[in-house]
């Protein structure tokens, strides 16, 4: 009865992938038929041809993004219709073949229980190789519901616990066939207002925020894709780790991005003392930046004198003080303020021009005559250089350099800091064409300035000599990129349209140049600071600054977010110590909170010895329940020596197909990297696309916060402690990132926290050894 149930189901897919590839094929065709138009007619024709264009590509992407696992599940209702779920919905000849899982009629896949099956006596999961379905489990949810021919072709066991405890790939996997009722519930909360997701380790938070997005993506369709949807996420390779999660749900344009990355235009990539990274992330960093551009704007208080060869002007303090006044009375940011400032003080200094120039001859000049010599006297070099010293443009990057590298600045802009922490903020200027001179905790006080400095006008600040020499080659570059996509895309028009021989791409890119913009959303949103996004998702967010939060919550005017994290994790100075006391200054306390509480990820065993650390943390709060053991006990071992004996230890506990995870103190981080890669050659040492794909991967604790692995080896866990500010927090985090083994190696001592780890024995560095190494009954495995 099951290769019969088999062979059904299998014909049923079968005939899905049919009508996939049916649509495939006409989006295909249609996508051919709007470029045979080619580049002609009237510029609303070239802008709906456009149009049409970038619906059938996102079309076409959406429709290979869903190539795996197309369908994954049924359910046999109670009124005898069969739905089966899947990704995307299907139809044919108005018959619904597919159900979309985010559809209201699939609610009973995940929600549906013994207690309540809402309809449904069988819920069917289906699990596919490619276009093979390769077996089948069964949920009974209502024995009574199920007819003679039903119960016969019941099938295995519920899907969830085959999913947990499957290797990882590197890679995170959407949970769309094993959505449980308490995420389901989540996924479908209502759009508007803040949502807290606050759970433990392994409850599924960032899957359930990805499936959210998925899910409002779907039901306000309309609104979210004008505005876009952003996804921040800690680091680059935790990106880098859900990044395939999003299309395989169908959804392909979406912008996910770190803290670091949101400022446009600069690379904040560098490393930074957590020390520094902490004052730069108080909140007290506001009125550091707006005292930095008072700074910018103080007059002199003696004459300014400005030679113009054949006469000499002078401006009085009295005049430069009330033009500063009247910038700052304008209520205009800096860069806006200064129109206000450079009108007084030209006006001032045409007068007195008027004067000498008038001087014994009794001639008086009208005001248009003024207004004249006012340009003039704009145009000239000693003029333009004393009014950029008085109240200069400034952008962002300008500012903060200049704060960074001056003492008497920090000092002027940074009274209510400590001489200790603006002597941590101190630092000299980047070098010509230096990269990665910014860090993460730099991009929010950049965002911060340019909201106090105002928006400069592109053309003033190509024309201005003061420009640094960066910024100028930066402008240049994405010009340069600008024009290399203008022509690569007219030449692959020109060349579909067959009239590349008669138009070269040079004069065809010129004529498309004033058409509408061809980049998508997240394409657009990413290069745009100012932009509002219709959603915006942030997880791991316990570890965001006060400054972090400005910068997210400008993003979303709306305030219609999911914030998903947990307290306990925090392992920043600055991190949250309390939802409530982040977010009420931006909600009025009026956001909701949701609780995950099943650990879906990390084995009983494992979660024992965390809740050790987390009871240090918050001794009122209590680990999320595990739904499985593995039998696998976690262990620790003392070694005399990292570099000897670390490599063989870590190439023992690699699993064939799956991933293992070395997490050491940042001071550690060099060391047990060389040791690794030394004894495993093709393991990673450090953050990126490598230590996601490796067998093994060495990183901080820092640069594994939301990733999982088949196996963990914490090193040093007392100096983890030590190290890190809130050390506690990065420990339990360290411990739960497992999904089936768990080990600790140390040199000096076990912190007491972890006694409940179980030594190694039967091992050679231990007396009475044996030499069996690692992985026999009794050592912990």
């Amino acid at each position: 009865m099951r290769q019969t149930e088999l062979a059904k189901e299998q014909a049923y897919v079968a005939r899905l992938y049919r009508r996939l590839d049916e649509l495939r094929e006409y989006t295909e065709r249609r996508l051919d038929d709007v470029f045979g138009q080619g580049a002609v007619g009237t510029m609303q024709n070239r802008s709906e041809r456009d149009s049409f264009a970038d619906m059938y590509t996102r079309r076409l992407s959406q429709l290979w993004a869903v190539e795996n696992a197309l369908c994954f599940g049924r359910l046999d209702r109670a009124d005898g219709e069969t739905l089966y779920i899947g990704r995307i919905g299907l139809s044919e000849d108005d018959r619904r073949l597919l159900i979309d899982w985010r559809a209201p009629v699939a609610q009973p896949f995940y929600r549906a229980t013994p207690a309540s099956p809402m309809g449904v006596p069988r819920r069917r999961h289906l699990h596919t190789r490619g276009r093979k379905v390769v077996g089948i489990d069964d949920d009974l949810l209502d024995l009574d519901g199920l007819t003679d021919a039903d119960r016969a072709t019941l099938n295995g066991e519920a899907a969830l616990l085959a999913a947990v405890g499957a290797k990882r790939t590197g890679r995170m996997r959407d949970i769309v066939a094993t959505i449980q009722a308490e995420q389901d519930r989540i996924i479908r909360s209502g759009l508007d207002g803040v949502l807290v997701v606050q759970g433990g380790p392994g409850t599924g938070k960032t899957v359930v925020a990805l499936h959210r997005a998925a899910y409002l993506l779907y039901t306000h369709r309309e609104r979210l894709s004008r505005r876009g949807v952003l996804v921040v996420g800690p680091t680059p390779t935790f990106l880098r780790y859900i990044e395939q999660v999003l299309p395989s749900l169908g959804e392909t344009d979406v912008l996910l991005s770190t803290v670091g990355e949101m400022y446009p235009g600069v690379d904040a990539t560098a490393r930074e003392d957590p020390r520094v990274a902490a004052v730069k992330g108080d909140a007290r960093m506001v009125e550091v930046i707006k005292r930095a551009v008072q700074d910018r704007q103080r007059m002199p208080a003696t004459p300014v004198e400005i030679d113009l060869g054949d006469r000499r002007l002078v401006l009085e303090p009295r005049t430069m003080e009330a033009a500063r006044a009247r910038g700052e009375r304008s209520g205009r940011p800096h860069n806006q303020a200064r129109a206000v400032v450079v009108r007084h003080l030209l006006n001032a200094l045409a007068k007195q021009a008027a004067r000498q120039l008038g001087k014994g001859s009794g001639t008086v000049l009208d005001q248009a005559e003024l207004a004249d010599l006012e340009e003039e006297l704009r145009t000239e070099p000693a003029v333009k250089a004393a009014l950029n010293r008085l109240w200069p443009y400034l952008t962002p990057q300008r500012l903060l350099i200049g704060l960074y590298a001056s003492p008497e600045r920090l000092e002027y802009a940074a009274p209510h800091l400590t001489p200790a922490e603006r002597e941590l903020l101190r630092r000299d200027p980047p070098r010509l064409g230096e990269k990665g001179w910014w860090t993460e905790a730099d991009a929010p006080l950049l965002d911060e300035a340019a909201e106090v400095l105002g928006e400069i006008d592109e053309q003033v600040l190509r024309a201005s000599a003061w420009m640094a020499a960066e910024e100028l080659a930066a402008a240049r570059e994405i010009e340069r990129a600008d024009r290399e996509f203008e022509l690569k895309y007219a030449s692959e028009v020109l060349q579909l349209t067959g009239l590349a021989d008669i138009m070269d791409a040079e004069r065809f890119a010129a004529r498309q140049r004033d058409d509408e913009d061809r980049r998508t959303v997240a394409e657009r949103a990413a290069a745009d600071r100012t932009w509002a996004f219709g959603y915006v998702i942030v997880d791991e967010a316990q570890e965001l600054s006060p400054m972090a939060w400005r910068m997210i919550m400008r993003r979303c005017p709306t305030r219609a977010m999911t914030i998903v994290g947990d307290i306990a994790q925090a392992g920043t100075v600055t991190g949250a110590r309390s939802w409530d006391e982040v977010l009420r200054p931006y909600t009025g306390g009026r956001h909701r909170v949701e609780t995950l509480t099943v650990n879906y990820r990390t084995p009983a065993e494992l979660m024992t010895v965390a809740a050790d650390v987390l009871a240090l943390i918050a001794p009122d709060l209590r680990v999320p329940r595990s739904v499985r053991e593995t039998g696998e006990r976690p262990w620790a071992v003392r070694i005399g020596s990292l570099s000897d004996e670390l490599g063989d230890i870590v190439r023992k506990e690699i699993v064939d197909g799956g991933r293992l995870a070395v997490l050491v103190p940042a001071s550690l981080a060099a060391e047990a990297g060389a040791a690794v890669t030394a004894a495993v050659p093709e393991a990673a040492a450090g953050p990126g696309a490598a230590a996601l794909d490796a067998p093994a991967a060495v990183l901080t604790v820092a640069d594994a916060k939301g990733l999982e692995f088949d196996t963990v080896i914490v090193v040093e866990p007392e100096r983890i402690l030590a190290e890190s500010p809130r050390g506690t927090g990065d420990l339990y985090v360290a411990l739960t990132r497992a999904t089936q083994r768990l080990g600790v190696v140390y040199t000096g001592a076990l912190p007491g926290v972890l006694a409940r780890l179980r030594p190694l024995e039967n091992d050679p560095r231990r007396p009475g050894g044996d030499g069996t190494g690692l992985g026999v009954e009794g050592t912990g495995r």
